[in-house]
């Protein structure tokens, strides 16, 4: 029985990409804690990261919208900025999903 190897070298993707993204806009609502709503965007921003998100795209971007609705109340622009940033990417990745391109 053979093992699988670890692969050496790691190829960015548009997932990755994605990740990062929300990763940063979560940062950013935490180091902007305090405003209006700012329980409920980070809420929901986890939500988004989760699992089951990750798994079904089409989830992930029906959260992001309601994120989006969300920051645009009460938000700092900073976070507002990194939403735009995660659409982007999550732009990307379908747009890299429509080409066929292995994520």
């Amino acid at each position: 029985m053979g093992f699988n190897k670890e692969p050496a070298g790691y190829c960015k993707t548009a997932l990755s990409d994605l990740q990062g993204a929300w990763g940063n806009l979560r940062e950013a609502v935490i180091d902007n804690f305090g405003f209006p709503n700012s329980d409920k965007l980070l809420f929901h921003i986890n939500e988004a990261m989760s699992w089951e998100c990750v798994r079904n795209l089409k989830l992930m971007k029906e959260t992001l919208l309601l994120v989006h609705n969300i920051a645009l109340q009460s938000a700092p622009e900073e976070v507002i900025e990194w939403v735009g940033m995660v659409r982007e990417s999550l732009e990307e990745v379908f747009l890299a999903i429509a080409e066929g391109e292995k994520l």
